[in-house]
């Protein structure tokens, strides 16, 4: 199944996470494989907006999987800053999936 999220990055803190990205820890990068997150992609939009993509067989499983990762809930913390949210919690709280309408394959 493909996953596609929105989230708001801060616009005063757009360059810091960009570049935190640029440098994502490998025991993370780790969890997020062994967790059944495949082609994982974030993209982000001048004004903050943050669009991620992957590929899984069980969104809610992956999530699940992550938030039993202790290097998780360190990453989370550290980047719960950078991040507008309206409904609280950290990022991995506020990954509501978009509706696919349309796939060329």
């Amino acid at each position: 199944m493909r996953i596609c999220f929105l989230l708001k990055v801060r616009a005063e803190r757009l360059e810091e996470y960009k570049a935190r990205h640029q440098t994502v820890w490998p025991e993370m990068l780790q969890a997020l494989r062994e967790t059944g997150w495949h082609n994982y992609s974030l993209f982000l939009h001048r004004d903050g907006l943050l669009v991620g993509y992957l590929e899984t067989e069980d969104f809610a499983k992956c999530l699940e999987g992550m938030k039993q990762r202790e290097v998780n809930a360190r990453w989370q913390a550290e980047m719960a800053p950078f991040f507008e949210s309206a409904g609280g919690g950290d990022a991995d709280d506020n990954m509501f999936p978009l509706e696919e309408v349309f796939h060329l394959d």
